[in-house]
């Protein structure tokens, strides 16, 4: 196949951003979708240059009615084109977008440490970024939210997740499928409004691209792109404080755990609020919301005995002078 300006990016965003190295044994998560189609051919076509070992895993969720089809759409392709692959069915019908997601993952995971695979490679483009970005904007979330979808992250040890496709738009995939004449399943389920990513896709962007910004897919993936390199930096330096402000239990014996709040009372209320989310989610297992996390950070400037209702089962956050501590409620009266 003839180089294009795709192969081109992909093959860059690999070698700047060191997501492969060559003779690396890696594998595409495969839909037979227009982007992962797309990125397929191109990592075929890059594959004599890096020497990899590659290999398509399709997931098979049990959702959609023609997904049996699709599976044996993807099996047909696979021996076809003399490639490696493997199929994984659901043990039930999953439902909803994160259940999917996280049997996906997980399985995926699981697979790629016993077979020697290093890398699981999805076909997440910039538009995916741009609608994970308006999608957790809706529901509210905060900057680690808005970074939407990295371009690689740790599944396991032994295993990373990679989006080589982050720089490129749904429509340059489509673009490619189409002038090479790919053969893309067409997944009808991304035409169902039920689902709210797609009314995120076919009905909000079509009009914030035609009525505000015709570039707004490139515009909301370059803020994701930011803020994740600000939320990486933001995660690192209250990782750091919260270091410097734990307290050892000795000197509060009945504290589940204890900080310092003169350590607090230095830092940016920015700052603040990621460290009390890294302290809550250590101590109690928990993804902290934001009612939980105003409520600890009212007792940073706080007085002596001031104390939250329960956070999570008999747990509360108190104020013991010069320290913020978590104990259970009924080992909260002072000694």
């Amino acid at each position: 196949m003839s180089w294009t300006a795709l192969h081109a990016i992909v093959h860059q965003t690999l070698r700047q951003r060191k997501l492969l190295s060559k003779g690396q044994s890696i594998a595409l998560a495969f839909s037979a979708g227009q982007d992962s189609m797309c990125l397929l051919q191109i990592l075929r076509d890059l594959q004599p240059k890096w020497g990899w070992r590659l290999a398509i895993a399709h997931c098979n969720h049990r959702w959609p009615l023609d997904s049996d089809a699709n599976a044996a759409h993807v099996a047909q392709l696979a021996e076809d084109w003399n490639l490696e692959h493997y199929s994984f069915t659901a043990p039930r019908r999953l439902k909803g977008e994160a259940e999917g997601r996280d049997w996906r993952y997980e399985v995926l995971k699981d697979w790629a440490e016993v077979e020697g695979f290093s890398a699981i490679l999805t076909a997440h483009t910039a538009s995916d970024r741009a609608e994970t970005l308006l999608y957790n904007l809706l529901r509210g979330s905060g900057m680690d939210g808005l970074q939407a979808l990295a371009w690689q992250r740790p599944l396991s040890e032994r295993v990373r997740l990679l989006r080589p496709l982050l720089g490129i738009a749904r429509q340059q995939t489509g673009e490619f499928c189409t002038q090479h004449q790919l053969p893309v399943w067409e997944d009808a389920m991304n035409q169902d409004l039920a689902y709210r990513r797609n009314q995120i896709r076919l009905a909000l962007l079509p009009l914030l691209r035609q009525q505000f910004n015709p570039q707004i897919e490139t515009t909301l993936a370059r803020t994701a792109e930011l803020l994740q390199a600000e939320t990486d930096y933001l995660d690192r330096s209250a990782q750091q404080v919260l270091e410097r402000a734990t307290v050892s239990s000795a000197n509060l014996p009945t504290a589940l755990a204890t900080l310092d709040r003169p350590v607090l009372q230095q830092t940016h209320l920015a700052l603040q609020r990621r460290i009390l989310r890294l302290w809550l989610h250590r101590h109690l297992n928990i993804q902290p919301n934001f009612e939980q996390i105003e409520k600890v950070l009212r007792l940073v400037d706080g007085n002596n005995g001031d104390r939250t209702d329960p956070l999570v089962a008999d747990i509360i956050a108190e104020v013991r002078h010069p320290w913020l501590c978590l104990r259970h409620l009924d080992s909260s009266a002072h000694p």
